[in-house]
């Protein structure tokens, strides 16, 4: 299929309920743009650098994230049904600050559970593992019988 080029610079408009369909569009540059409620289906987004974004409420299927980078990222309250995990690494994860919008001064903030997972080969290194619990047991309370 031959696909006619046309570069396209658009200021200042609203191209809202727009469809775009076999498509090339690679090397887009998309500046202070609201794409909320927008649907991309079978999308080749290798190299995709997405920046100060708000991205809450998305839903990704179907997804290919290997070798993904997320950081300084508010993900609370996020779901994460079968994924594939091997070599991912989680560093520096912390509760909110005090200057952070989610921040409760109380602490309460819903537990962050892994149900149903295969850890084997799981690391956890210099962690604060205050209230950490494997199948019900507190886990400090176990090392500290040592």
């Amino acid at each position: 299929m031959e696909l006619e080029v046309t570069k396209m610079e658009l200021t200042m408009k609203d191209i809202s309920g727009s469809s775009f369909k076999d498509v090339k569009a690679q090397g887009l540059d998309y500046d202070n743009v609201n794409l909320s409620k927008t649907k991309i289906n079978n999308a080749n987004m290798r190299g995709m650098t997405m920046n100060d974004i708000n991205a809450a409420e998305i839903t990704i299927t179907n997804a290919n994230l290997s070798g993904t980078s997320i950081q300084h990222a508010n993900m609370s309250n996020m779901m994460i049904d079968h994924v594939h995990l091997f070599g991912t690494e989680f560093v520096n994860i912390v509760l909110p600050q005090e200057s952070d919008g989610n921040y409760d001064p109380q602490g309460s903030y819903k537990p962050i559970k892994f149900n149903n997972c295969d850890l084997t080969n799981m690391e956890i290194n210099n962690c604060n593992i205050s209230g950490l619990k494997i199948n019900g047991i507190l886990i400090e309370e176990l090392l500290n019988r040592k």
